[in-house]
């Protein structure tokens, strides 16, 4: 009896927390970026290229005061939608993991795992979003060379719009990486979807207004441009890096909306996630 008690109590598998394994799969996700140092250089590098091309060569194209006062030039105006852009590029780098590791056996331990799916799903989503945020706020350095007044209260504000951008982004590349089989579909999905969903949210230009009158192609933009969430994430981190002044011309939501519509693009998109995690896949998008 006394050589078997050993055996029994090493049988018995100890009870691990849900938010252990959480932070567990967040950490590798912290640890497996760093160690891909090209993943690093694409998700920043490429982001901050476009904001300096785009934004030198449409400098003097490009003013939304007209005679220069309390406006800004493209550059100021670039660079929100610039941060965006690279929480966007790092959700896809940091979701293609989930294919990655289908394929290499890891996933399918953790799933016969006996714990609850929505800490599988927060770990993954959880992870993208550190390394989003942490990019983001690398390029918010270069802040220092635009017409930018940030204080405490206001990094703070950014901070958090960041981090909430950030998980609905990377849940939205959980969604359709958790519905992929290979990694070049998935980028044709992300490039049919994200990329326009940036390029429609006052990025890369102004929502135009929906005024009597105007051309139907004109509104059909600017409603188009308005349902989009990522829209509203570029508006508020535009809002918090820039006097109302200088975007008294431009279509700019509140910011309590801004935080309305992206938390719940972020409350619903990880919970679709978490529903998915809960069904079989028989193939892309099936």
């Amino acid at each position: 009896m006394t050589a078997r008690e050993p055996l029994s109590k090493s049988a018995a598998s100890p009870h691990v927390s849900p938010w252990q394994v959480a932070g567990t799969l967040c950490w590798r996700e912290v640890v497996r970026f760093f160690r891909q140092r090209n993943r690093v250089i694409g998700a920043v590098g490429q982001p901050i290229l476009f904001w300096l091309l785009f934004g030198v060569g449409l400098h003097q194209s490009f003013r939304i005061a007209p005679d220069g006062a309390d406006g800004m030039s493209f550059l100021e105006y670039y660079f929100p939608g610039t941060l965006i852009l690279i929480l966007l590029f790092t959700a896809i780098f940091a979701t293609i993991s989930i294919i990655e590791d289908r394929r290499e056996g890891f996933l399918q331990s953790v799933l016969v795992a006996p714990i609850p799916r929505w800490s599988m799903v927060l770990g993954k989503v959880l992870g993208g979003t550190l390394i989003a945020v942490a990019q983001g706020l690398l390029f918010l350095v270069l802040s220092v060379t635009l017409n930018v007044d940030l204080g405490f209260g206001r990094c703070l504000a950014l901070l958090g719009l960041l981090v909430v951008t950030a998980f609905g982004l990377t849940s939205f590349g959980f969604m359709l990486a958790w519905r992929m089989e290979s990694t070049q579909g998935f980028h044709a999905i992300m490039n049919l979807l994200l990329m326009p969903m940036w390029l429609l949210s006052g990025a890369f230009f102004p929502v135009p207004p929906a005024q009597s009158g105007a051309a139907t192609s004109q509104l059909v933009l600017h409603w188009g441009m308005r349902i989009n969430p990522v829209t509203y994430g570029v508006a508020g981190v535009r809002q918090l890096l820039y006097a109302p002044e200088q975007l008294a011309q431009l279509w700019t939501p509140s910011l309590t909306t801004c935080w309305i519509v992206m938390l719940g693009f972020a409350v619903v998109a990880f919970s679709t996630c978490w529903k998915l995690a809960g069904k079989h896949t028989t193939g892309d998008l099936l």
